[in-house]
């Protein structure tokens, strides 16, 4: 296992801040349907787990909708309800991280832990894939309160326990579309961040083995963005689009590949395209958090100076 950490203080301030910040994050007046009692598995077509309702129209305000307010509504309905599932506590999790709130982040990370513990008795595959998130989230908490330099030594230790409890739940079931996608984006954090490794293998684990598609074209977009290869990040955010358009995350997504494709190629034409899905993105700045909206805000600007410099 030690092989996977040759260099901890890179991998784990890559994947303890790009993971919670994509992942689960990272990270909302509903513009698409989501009917809590017609809810179920957002991951699997066939043979799906107990979930919970709420936790299901949670996840999917988020990552289908981009809308954050419902779904923290949900995610309070989901604590009082069905309060052993542990997604919803690791996307409580992701919330107070994007909101700063790390105080929350402690509690719901200690939350995902042990209600992932508890799991493993009766779901083996979700029980053992949610300690490995309870553990991450827990390794962000301390990357938070000490910083990079003095929270690696823990922080490692964390990570060592993530991919025990990974491949506990590959043994399990290695095709699980949950455990795919969760995996593929924590490896391919790896890939982009690591000069040596190769971004294929998450990438096919990903288009192979996980699901939500949305989810699976996203990050795979990312991942592209991340590698600088920007026509085919594009082709996938496009896939994304076009199965998440009410989104306004994605829009920023794309501007963002656009913008960086635009300085490339010197194109003031993509570089008005890039401007022009940021605007989209800003149109549904309510349903944001507001430190992700003056992000988009400044990122804007920056695509704005670009034009005839």
């Amino acid at each position: 296992m030690t092989k996977r950490f040759s260099s901890p203080r890179l991998v784990v301030s890559a994947k303890l801040t790009a993971f919670a910040q994509t992942a689960f994050a990272v990270a909302i007046a509903l513009n698409v349907w989501v009917n809590p009692s017609l809810a179920g598995d957002p991951f699997r077509d066939r043979e799906p787990h107990q979930i919970g309702d709420q936790t299901e129209a949670a996840f999917k305000a988020i990552f289908q909708q981009g809308n954050y307010p419902a779904a923290d509504r949900y995610l309070e309905q989901a604590l009082s309800k069905e309060p052993n599932e542990p997604l919803a506590y690791a996307m409580k999790a992701s919330l107070a991280y994007g909101n700063k709130d790390w105080a929350k982040l402690d509690t719901y990370s200690q939350k995902t832990l042990e209600t992932g513990q508890k799991l493993i008795p009766t779901d083996p595959l979700r029980g053992n894939l949610y300690t490995a998130v309870g553990h991450f989230l827990e390794g962000a908490v301390v990357i938070t309160r000490q910083g990079t330099v003095n929270g690696v030594p823990q922080a490692l230790g964390r990570l060592r326990q993530v991919y025990e409890y990974l491949d506990k739940a590959e043994v399990i079931s290695a095709n699980d579309p949950e455990l795919n996608l969760i995996k593929g984006y924590m490896d391919l954090l790896l890939a982009v961040n690591l000069p040596f490794a190769s971004p294929d293998q998450a990438i096919r684990r990903l288009e192979q083995n996980a699901a939500p598609g949305y989810l699976v074209d996203r990050g795979i977009a990312l991942a592209y963005r991340d590698l600088k290869r920007y026509p085919q990040s594009l082709e996938y955010v496009n896939r994304a689009i076009k199965t998440t358009s009410d989104n306004p995350e994605i829009y920023y997504l794309k501007a963002q590949i656009l913008k960086q494709l635009g300085q490339k190629e010197k194109s003031q034409q993509i570089i008005q395209e890039a401007i022009a899905n940021f605007d989209k993105a800003l149109t549904k700045k309510s349903q944001l958090p507001g430190d992700l909206v003056k992000q988009i805000e400044r990122e804007r600007r920056s695509a704005v100076s670009l034009k005839n410099p």
